[in-house]
């Protein structure tokens, strides 16, 4: 056996660059580079590597470690999971900062690879800088806390574990059921050490991802219930998408006349005009979608998670005789709301199921005028929503009707958290598939910006986007510099509303007055944080970090700023002071929070019986 002395940080990366996918035949490289910041336990390992032998890998240098991780992860997402870029941080604080980040990932199934440093293995140092001392377990350090946000974890404490731990770290990340963050701590002696390593290690390596056909008899079983029911729902999760199945999901509906529903993963699988896409499910639903919920008496959910957004808390379907059918490549999603489970690749399973129900003659009950008068009402509400004007100032949703009318229908928006997905999610126009890149499975606060980023990187021919708030733009908004660093070009659209005004509208909700979530001056009289708006000048920080930079106070001003970004050669921030309060509302939907049981407040104690109902009502799966 022919071997090759290396360091553990060279054969890694060597090992790292060989990595090839193979999807319907395209073979990808998987691996794209790596992201990273240096410190201490990996800048004269891997960092070293990097320098001096680092293949095709590319080194992109991170600003923040979590804002890298989420443009790695917006990066593999866009990618639809088909190409990676690894991190790579110091022990401490900077690994630490990534498992914000790591849960991201995992939560919403992208992969993502993850290696941070680690304490020495052979201890004589110890404690070394930024080491986490555990006096009941010394085997513990700062990288166990990733333990609970990865699908797969290891510490490679000596140079040949390598191998075992790097092949199962590429079975999770190219398997679309197991997918998520993986961790290979990486102790900062071990990294330079060397070992023997077989040359075959090292050889090209294509990962196969097969499309997984469901058993005939989980089709048979779905088929016989289906021709039981008469008004079937279809819900479009993210699976739809990553397993290309757009085309198969149009069929299937247009064969039985059944319409689509959308979670936010799935949104733009199906164009926003497509005569049986009802728009937006659940807590951020459209009207048309949550009543047609309502009346369902079959849900057929295709690569969602069914999240708590998506079933409203579990009582978006409320007809007596409800199931489901679930086609998800994972198991664990297609057992969910004891359903009827096709375990399969989506474009697959929508594929057979329609054939067998072909077969049968099956045909939904809805006349088609059903479906297009309740479009009809929606897309009304939207146009209302997007023209709305506010006394007070811009409203918030006149605003998106006028980005969604200006920008490329090809250029992609980029969000995650605040007030603002729930108004993408019922308003958003996408046309065409890949264009709405929402991150809700962990709803992340500082996303945008990075996840805008990773999406430019992955789609250097399109127009990228990422509507944030204020407040989550203040959170994190490190990788703006990388992508001036890299001419990695974006636009920013920051809504400025004076602060978490999403949490502040459900706070209210619930029966509080409204507490410490606005961005105002602390009141001397009250001690409170009740006194005037803080004002934030967003442009001039923009442009003090190198971008280009507009404010658009009113309608016309937005238009004008969008038409220059476009022209802009390197980020660019535009800034929208909207009235706070203005975004959209519930449509027949409801979210499940805990409401005090107790409390001075009768508006409180009045929200905790409301709560009490919506509970007994809704359906204990």
């Amino acid at each position: 056996m022919r071997t090759i002395r290396l360091t553990m940080a060279q054969a890694l990366l060597r090992f790292l660059d060989q990595q090839y996918i193979s999807v319907d035949g395209q073979e990808t490289k998987f691996v794209q580079g790596v992201m990273g910041i240096f410190g201490h336990g990996n800048v004269t390992g891997i960092g070293e590597v990097l320098e001096r032998s680092a293949g095709d890998l590319t080194y992109i240098q991170g600003k923040n470690e979590q804002g890298m991780v989420h443009a790695a992860t917006a990066f593999a997402k866009q990618k639809n999971r088909r190409q990676i870029y690894a991190c790579t941080t110091s022990i401490g604080p900077g690994a630490l900062n990534m498992v914000t980040a790591a849960a991201t990932a995992t939560v919403n199934r992208i992969p993502v690879l993850l290696l941070p440093g680690d304490n020495f293995a052979s201890r004589q140092p110890d404690p070394v800088l930024q080491q986490l001392e555990v006096v009941g377990d010394y085997t513990l350090s700062a990288t166990d806390s990733f333990k609970a946000v990865s699908k797969y974890w290891d510490r490679i404490v000596r140079p040949e574990q390598l191998m075992s731990a790097a092949i199962q770290a590429m079975r999770v990340l190219t398997d679309p059921a197991e997918t998520g963050a993986v961790t290979l701590a990486l102790p900062q002696d071990v990294q330079a050490e060397a070992y023997d390593y077989p040359e075959a290690f090292f050889e090209k390596k294509i990962h196969y991802v097969d499309r997984r056909p469901p058993a005939q008899e989980a089709i048979d079983r779905a088929a016989a219930l289906c021709l039981q029911k008469k008004r079937p729902l279809l819900i479009a999760g993210g699976g739809v998408l990553y397993a290309d199945a757009m085309q198969e999901l149009m069929d299937f509906a247009a064969s039985f006349g059944i319409p689509v529903a959308e979670t936010q993963a799935g949104k733009s699988a199906l164009a926003w005009n497509h005569p049986l896409n009802v728009g937006a499910i659940g807590v951020t639903g459209t009207l048309a979608a949550n009543k047609l919920a309502k009346e369902a008496d079959l849900i057929i959910g295709i690569g969602t998670r069914y999240s708590d957004f998506t079933t409203a808390s579990k009582s978006a379907f409320t007809h007596s005789d409800v199931q489901f059918i679930n086609i998800n490549i994972s198991s664990f999603d297609s057992s969910k709301l004891n359903g009827v489970g096709i375990t399969a690749d989506a474009k697959t399973g929508l594929r057979l199921l329609r054939e067998a129900l072909a077969s049968q003659g099956y045909v939904s009950s809805y006349e088609s005028d059903d479906t297009a008068a309740l479009k009809a009402v929606w897309d009304q509400e939207v146009d209302r929503l997007y023209r709305i004007e506010c006394a007070e100032g811009f409203a918030q949703t006149h605003a998106l009707g006028i980005i969604n009318a200006t920008i490329d229908p090809s250029a992609v928006v980029v969000c995650a958290a605040g007030s603002l997905p729930g108004d993408l999610h019922r308003l958003w126009r996408a046309s065409e598939p890949k264009t709405y890149h929402m991150e809700y499975g962990f709803s992340c606060m500082g996303y945008e910006v990075s996840g805008a980023f990773g999406v430019a990187l992955a789609e250097p021919n399109r127009e990228v986007y990422a509507i944030v708030g204020d407040g989550s733009y203040l959170m994190l908004h490190s990788e703006l510099v990388t992508s001036l660093q890299e001419g990695r070009k974006f636009t920013i659209l920051l809504f400025d509303n004076h602060g978490f005004q999403c949490i502040h509208n459900l706070q209210r909700s619930q029966g509080s007055d409204g507490f410490g979530n606005e961005f105002r001056y602390r009141d001397a009289a009250s001690n409170t944080l009740s006194g005037s708006y803080m004002p934030i000048d967003f442009t001039a920080h923009a442009r003090a970090m190198g971008a280009k930079a507009y404010k658009a106070n009113n309608p016309e001003e937005l238009k004008a700023a969008l038409l220059l970004a476009k022209k802009e050669s390197v980020t660019t921030l535009i800034e929208i002071p909207v009235v706070p309060g203005t975004n959209t509302g519930g449509y027949e939907s409801w979210w499940h929070v805990g409401v005090p049981e107790v409390s001075e407040s009768p508006k409180v104690l009045a929200a905790h019986e409301n709560m009490k109902k919506r509970v007994q009502a809704a359906k204990p799966i």
